[in-house]
């Protein structure tokens, strides 16, 4: 499977973005979805999780200012991005919640103050 995340950018503390992933075939169909971070120095961390029955989980540190979703069309994923912080900076992935395939090239959030 493909996975393209993209949307990163640079944002000042305070803003919002909006990533989106596609994965190529019905990767989202089947699969619980995740978007994962890693920050300058840190491993990577899990972030939001939506499943094939559009539940949604979120890390603490995001809880309240990020949300996961998915079209329609099971095509595209989204991670909406608000009240940005210092330490959300990192470079931004989606894969499968619980059984990662290889890792895509990611998108990078760099939030400044």
């Amino acid at each position: 499977v493909q996975l393209q995340a993209s949307g990163g950018g640079l944002v000042q503390a305070g803003g919002s973005l909006r990533l989106s992933c596609r994965a190529s075939g019905r990767f989202f169909d089947i699969n619980d979805m995740a978007w994962y971070r890693q920050a300058p120095g840190k491993q990577r961390e899990m972030v939001a999780v939506i499943s094939v029955a559009d539940r949604t989980q979120y890390a603490d540190s995001v809880k309240g200012r990020f949300t996961i979703s998915m079209d329609s069309t099971k095509i595209t994923m989204y991670l909406q991005m608000n009240s940005l912080k210092l330490e959300d900076t990192g470079v931004y992935y989606c894969n499968a919640a619980w059984r990662p395939e290889p890792w895509g090239q990611g998108t990078l959030v760099t939030v400044s103050s």
